[in-house]
């Protein structure tokens, strides 16, 4: 599994919640996904450790995990 210098260097940092085992939950159990109009993905689902919805993005290879946080205004 790979993951962006951002994602390593910034997002786990700024969230140190956050892990790449709980975003890789994420994208194999997504409610929705969404591919972006520059080609990244964005899966949500539900992180029972944080009662909260995630959203994770990736590149367009949809394996590489560039960011992730909890995002307040998911509705499934």
């Amino acid at each position: 599994m790979t993951t962006t210098g951002y994602f390593r260097n910034d997002v786990l940092t700024k969230r140190p919640y956050l892990s790449e085992s709980m975003c890789r939950t994420v994208i194999a159990n997504a409610v929705r996904k969404v591919v972006q109009p520059d080609g990244r993905i964005r899966y949500w689902a539900f992180d029972v450790t944080l009662h909260k919805w995630l959203r994770v993005v990736t590149l367009n290879d949809g394996v590489t995990i560039h960011n992730a946080f909890p995002d307040r205004n998911f509705t499934p």
